[in-house]
Parts: C-alpha cells; sequence; structure tokens
C-alpha cells in the first residue's frame, strides 16, 4: 500500500501550482533540471536510435529537457499511473503517453528507461517492485535518481547506498554506477545490464 494517496498528492500540486515543477512535488524548476542533467549526462552521448521510456513522467519535462539539449531519441515514450499526468504530457509532449501502474503491469520494452523522483512516494516494497520492472523491460538498463538517507518520513522515501546495493544483489545486477554530490540528500543510479 502506497506510503499516502499519490493521486491526492499529485492532484493538490497541479491545483496549487498549475503545470510546472512544483505541480509535480519539485521544490524548483532548478532541481529539476540538475536531476534531469544528472540523468542525460549517463545516458549515451548519441540517443539519437534508442527508445527510452520516462517512468512516473509527469507533464513529460524530462522530454522537453531532451529537446532543449539537442539529446532526443528515436522514440519518447511516456508512463504515468495518473490521468491528469497522462492526459497533460500527451497534449504537451505530442508523444506516445501510457497510463500504467510501474509497479504491478506489463511494461513494454525499450533500450533504456528512466525515473526522476517518481519513486520518492513509494513504500520500500513498491520501489523494489518498481525498479524490477522498468530494469527488466530494458535492453540497456535502468537510470533512476530517489532520495538519499537513512530519514524515516510520513511522506518521502528515502534509500541508502547500501539499500539500493541489496536491491541490485537481489536482481543480480553486477554493473552499478551510483553518482552523488550534485544536491544535498539526493542520488541517480544506474543498473546497466553491460
Amino acid at each position: 500500500m502506497p506510503r499516502i494517496d499519490n493521486e491526492q498528492f499529485y492532484k493538490s500540486a497541479i491545483e496549487k501550482h498549475g503545470v510546472s515543477a512544483k505541480g509535480v512535488q519539485w521544490i524548483s524548476e532548478k532541481t529539476q533540471q540538475v536531476r534531469f542533467n544528472v540523468i542525460l549526462n549517463i545516458l549515451p552521448n548519441d540517443v539519437s536510435d534508442l527508445v527510452i521510456v520516462d517512468a512516473g513522467c509527469g507533464f513529460g519535462d524530462f522530454y522537453f529537457w531532451m529537446k532543449k539539449k539537442k539529446k532526443l531519441p528515436s522514440k519518447y515514450i511516456g508512463i504515468d499511473l495518473l490521468s491528469d499526468m497522462v492526459n497533460i504530457a500527451s497534449k504537451r509532449t505530442k508523444q506516445k503517453i501510457i497510463k500504467a501502474n510501474i509497479c504491478k503491469d506489463k511494461l513494454i520494452d525499450a533500450d533504456y528507461y528512466i525515473c526522476s523522483g517518481a519513486m520518492n512516494v513509494l513504500e520500500r516494497f513498491e520501489t523494489h517492485l518498481f525498479i524490477q520492472n522498468c530494469y527488466n523491460s530494458s535492453k540497456y538498463g535502468f537510470i533512476f535518481n530517489i532520495l538519499h538517507g537513512d530519514k524515516n518520513s510520513e511522506t518521502y522515501n528515502y534509500m541508502t547506498t547500501s539499500q539500493i546495493q541489496r536491491i541490485a544483489k537481489n536482481l543480480k545486477i553486477t554493473n552499478v554506477k551510483i553518482f552523488s554530490g550534485y544536491l544535498d540528500k539526493d542520488i541517480t543510479v544506474g543498473f546497466f545490464k553491460k
């Protein structure tokens, strides 16, 4: 069971902040873009022949960041659980946006899955399922950021490096890269197949 009501959590943010970084519960557009840059720098330099799925795509902001940085894949596909996000992202990006529960549903195959922030309100078990499904549906790997630390929060999901390493071990992932130092209490993780 989710730690919070995801739909209400995001719906109230959209009502208060509209289609913006704060509308998907980021502190600011700047911190959202810092995280996007880290993910973008981990992806191959040339993604023009790749299919990238944005898990928990929100408003499709990562697509626009890729476009701004002139690093668009051959196909961008977003997935989100919330109908509001799916509708807004579809209209904004004009890309394929799928409504699905990443923890439970069968996911489409892609070269890479990425996720920026969507696991921050999940329970630990849900986080494990989310990572497993994205990783298993990728050809080359799954790149995601998550709140870092051992803080117990009523709302947010913090994970330690050792917890990330345990998930990798459980999933038999041997190529793990962890990036930190770009924002306080945040890490970006790459689980790669090669």
